[in-house]
């Protein structure tokens, strides 16, 4: 098996482990947004501390990196909660289509963040997709769109933390590091809406949010095992699967199903991503504007 092979298998098992993260998140109910995530998070930095301990390279961060690493937490925490709050009011796959616009909002923020400048496929990709989005928001729909609009604002905070990723990178900060900051920061902001919103679990609603955070541990580890054997202008389009995962648990679990404006929008999200995969993977890419 050729480590092309490996990536993608990595990116499909990361896409399984975040829908079903999704899910576990749906079938806790009517436990409070802040308490489903500080349950999530805390599996997180258990496993992050194990990571950082085992980790052999340095750990040192320099002054310059302290805002990014903060932001990258900052905007990890507000995309996290905005997506379980739209989990629990949203059919699952409409859910994590809005969360996969990330990546689309990353080429926006790389042209401040990085000073990137997008090439015209680029810039057509994130306009098809935001149509896409659209569809699935539906926003004619007045307040009852509200869910899908926070869903979308979670995924666009999301792409932000994602491209301070990529500067921490470049910076050579630690992944682990950067996995642990994030997981106790989201953490600790959790924590004191929590205690005050506390709500007594059953063990089942328990036993998922411990489900939720190991799968979310799962998509993150694969995520990173994925991007070593292959490069994610190669794999990357493979992570949508997770919106056919999450459409099938959907279906068979809370009999959901999205609706033919849901269908356009996922069409039109996924179809620009593939495209997208297409001409980095072939070299099909247009000049920068």
């Amino acid at each position: 098996m050729n480590d092309h092979v490996k990536g993608i298998l990595f990116i499909l098992l990361a896409a399984l482990g975040f829908a079903f993260m999704s899910f576990f998140v749906k079938m806790a109910g009517d436990v409070p947004t802040m308490q489903k995530a500080f349950f999530r998070n805390i599996v997180a930095v258990v496993i992050a501390s194990v990571s950082l301990i085992r980790y052999k390279g340095s750990l040192h961060v320099d002054k310059r990196d302290y805002l990014p690493l903060f932001l990258r937490s900052l905007f990890g925490t507000i995309g996290l909660i905005f997506n379980f709050w739209a989990i629990s009011r949203l059919a699952l796959p409409d859910a994590n289509i809005l969360n996969k616009m990330s990546p689309f909002f990353a080429v926006i923020m790389s042209i401040f963040i990085l000073g990137e400048k997008p090439n015209r496929m680029d810039i057509l990709t994130v306009i098809v997709a935001f149509v896409g989005a659209m569809f699935v928001v539906k926003p004619t729909a007045g307040l009852a769109s509200l869910p899908a609009i926070v869903g979308l604002i979670g995924g666009m905070c999301a792409g932000t933390a994602y491209t301070f990723v990529r500067k921490l990178g470049k910076h050579n900060v630690p992944g682990p590091l950067i996995v642990f900051v994030f997981s106790a920061f989201s953490s600790i902001v959790c924590l004191i809406p929590m205690l005050m919103d506390y709500q007594p679990m059953t063990f089942i609603q328990f036993l998922c949010l411990i489900l939720a955070g190991c799968s979310a541990a799962l998509g993150q580890f694969s995520v990173t095992a994925a991007y070593t054997f292959a490069p994610a202008k190669e794999i990357s389009v493979f992570d949508y699967s997770q919106v056919i995962y999450a459409a099938i648990l959907g279906f068979l679990v809370f009999h959901e199903w999205p609706d033919r404006m849901s269908l356009i929008g996922y069409v039109l999200i996924i179809g620009t991503a593939v495209v997208k995969w297409y001409l980095n993977t072939h070299g099909g890419e247009n000049e920068t504007v």
